[in-house]
């Protein structure tokens, strides 16, 4: 079941999107000097489950067959898609213990710039003066950043460094995610892509918690499963949204995350982010939007 096209409801989406999912990072980070990160993202996995099940089932409708999504030839495929999204929540939640919440959002927006990189290896693709200078700005956006936070000088603890890894990280296997995603697109239903990676991943997840097992106490499982919930709900606004409206016009939208960012570090830990921050994030989003816009034009002059 197709939603017809409404922009005004695909932005709504969007920014309830990002504000659920910058909301379940105050939880995440809440929890990080208690709750092992792998534990969160099991928890995270596991009570979005059912969420995603009932989207595909509406996706399908009544006569779908929930057993014949899950059907596939790409088995393989969908397993490192699943590894690659696994990844790259694990460094999400990593650094979500160890960076402000503004500075983590604005890292993890790298996913762009590392897209544009990989293509070049594993698509073959040649990246203009253009692209290749918005990667540029981009990056220089991430030096500004950590400059911020002490880069190059004595102050650049290890806390700040490994966090800055680990969003990065972040970025990279996001990327490679990205690009799987799009491979496997061109066989499979958004469905079956959706459903391998949710149940995949909460098995990855759920074979390391033994190593990692926390029992939470009672307002620690209510914010283990709110994560759950609160991201599943996430993950389907965002995907109503997509289907309201075209990438091109609603990612503009999804950097709101960053206002989210600030608005919610501030109040919930009192996180003031500096100059520099401000100007790194502007620079990695300028540079996203950039890239998607020669995207954009070079896909329509192959058409």
């Amino acid at each position: 079941m197709a939603l017809r096209h409404d922009p005004k409801r695909g932005v709504v989406y969007m920014l309830l999107a990002c504000a659920l999912f910058t909301g379940m990072g105050v939880l995440v980070k809440e929890l990080a000097d208690r709750i092992h990160f792998v534990e969160q993202m099991f928890f995270r996995s596991f009570f979005a489950l059912p969420v995603v099940v009932l989207v595909v089932m509406h996706r399908i409708g009544l006569r779908g067959d929930l057993v014949g999504t899950l059907r596939t030839k790409r088995f393989p495929g969908h397993v490192l898609r699943a590894f690659t999204g696994t990844a790259a929540q694990a460094c999400a939640f990593f650094a979500l213990g160890l960076l402000p919440l503004a500075e983590h959002t604005a890292l993890t927006n790298t996913t762009p710039l590392f897209v544009t990189l990989l293509s070049i290896p594993l698509l073959g693709e040649k990246v203009g003066i253009h692209r290749a200078s918005a990667v540029l700005v981009g990056f220089l956006g991430i030096v500004i950043i950590a400059l911020g936070q002490g880069a190059f000088t004595g102050d650049f603890g290890g806390a700040a460094r490994w966090g800055m890894v680990a969003a990065l990280a972040h970025g990279l296997f996001s990327a490679g995610t990205t690009m799987l995603v799009r491979t496997l697109s061109s066989t499979e239903t958004s469905g079956t892509i959706v459903l391998w990676q949710s149940l995949l991943m909460t098995f990855f997840t759920l074979f390391a918690l033994p190593f990692v097992w926390v029992t939470p106490g009672p307002a620690d499982l209510a914010m283990l499963i709110a994560i759950g919930l609160i991201g599943g709900a996430a993950q389907v606004l965002l995907t109503e949204a997509w289907a309201s409206a075209q990438v091109s016009f609603l990612a503009p939208y999804s950097y709101s995350s960053l206002l989210w960012a600030v608005l919610f570090g501030w109040v919930a830990f009192g996180d003031v982010p500096g100059l520099s921050t401000l100007a790194g994030a502007a620079a990695i989003v300028l540079a996203s939007l950039y890239i998607m816009h020669r995207e954009i034009m070079r896909r329509g002059k192959k058409r």
